[in-house]
């Protein structure tokens, strides 16, 4: 793929692709070490929802999230 150009994504992929770009045009608003630091505490936040039972629906995503903003900061 070239810059500047994107491909269609056919529908049933978007639940896939859509989390990767929002986390891309975060980090590119932000940059790499800001990303990386609201991505851990991000997961911090998830994580410690997770410890108590009726945030668990919400902490789990919250850490997926803190996870891929913080690999995506790094690669």
């Amino acid at each position: 793929m070239r810059n500047g150009e994107t491909r269609r994504v056919p529908p049933l992929l978007w639940p896939l692709v859509a989390p990767w770009r929002l986390l891309a045009a975060l980090l590119k608003l932000t940059g790499r070490v800001v990303g990386a630091v609201v991505g851990l505490a991000l997961m911090t936040v998830g994580l410690i929802l997770c410890f108590t039972g009726v945030g668990l629906p919400l902490g789990i995503p919250l850490a997926i999230l803190g996870l891929l903003l913080m690999l995506r900061s790094i690669f």
